[in-house]
């Protein structure tokens, strides 16, 4: 089904709804969440704050969510188009997933600014009931996008019977704790230097998982 034409001024008003959202999101980089105000998110976006409240009638919150639920659209697209029939019909499940770990790397390695601000805010947003409400919808939503291929290679055979959701919560984990490694600020010695080259390959830091959630840690010898 073909998306619906927009008009020139819904087209107009997208952009500058994406604008004032990019100005956000490079004012909480350099001041923090806390530490940016809307006026600055005005001035960098070059509009009126007024402007801002009718597109963000919660303010500072309502742009944060907006950036999250961005984040959040942006991953369930990479499932839907990595998890496709013929995807999961024609090829080695292991490299399926694989590649879909790499696909994630790189779509946060891109995003790093929006990562840390919701590594930074999570906590307080779930200390809200509102907003942890909001937050743990996303979240299930995410895992319930991700389950329903890991059940797919359940039920043909590719994966162990488990239970799917946890296996989702778990493989999101991983690359969730994978980011936060590769993304620690700068500081001196071997740890920090092997964590950046993570983070400068999505195809080493998906290997890395992959081998961890797929083959596990047991050698062979181990294992017998």
């Amino acid at each position: 089904m073909e998306a619906p034409v927009l008009s020139r001024r819904d087209r107009e008003r997208l952009a500058r709804r994406q604008a004032m959202l990019d100005a956000a999101l490079a004012v909480f980089a350099e001041k923090g969440y806390e530490g940016a105000t809307l006026d600055e998110v005005a001035e960098r976006a070059e509009f009126g704050k007024g402007t801002l409240y009718n597109y963000f009638p919660g303010g500072k919150e309502s742009i944060l969510f907006a950036l999250l639920d961005e984040v959040y659209d942006g991953l369930v697209a990479i499932i839907e188009a990595y998890f496709t029939d013929e995807a999961e019909q024609h090829r080695p499940t292991r490299a399926l997933f694989r590649d879909f770990i790499a696909a994630l790397i790189a779509y946060f390695s891109e995003r790093q600014a929006v990562f840390m601000i919701m590594v930074k805010e999570a906590q307080r947003l779930m200390l809200d009931g509102n907003t942890a409400a909001r937050i743990f919808a996303q979240r299930e939503r995410l895992a319930e996008t991700t389950a329903a291929p890991i059940q797919a290679a359940m039920d043909r055979g590719a994966l162990r019977p488990m239970d799917a959701h946890g296996v989702a919560h778990m493989l999101m984990g991983n690359v969730h704790g994978y980011m936060m490694y590769a993304s620690c600020p700068p500081v001196d010695g071997d740890h920090h230097r092997k964590a950046r080259a993570f983070l400068s390959s999505p195809e080493k830091g998906a290997d890395f998982i992959a081998t961890i959630l797929f083959d596990g840690l047991l050698t062979e010898q181990a294992r017998a």
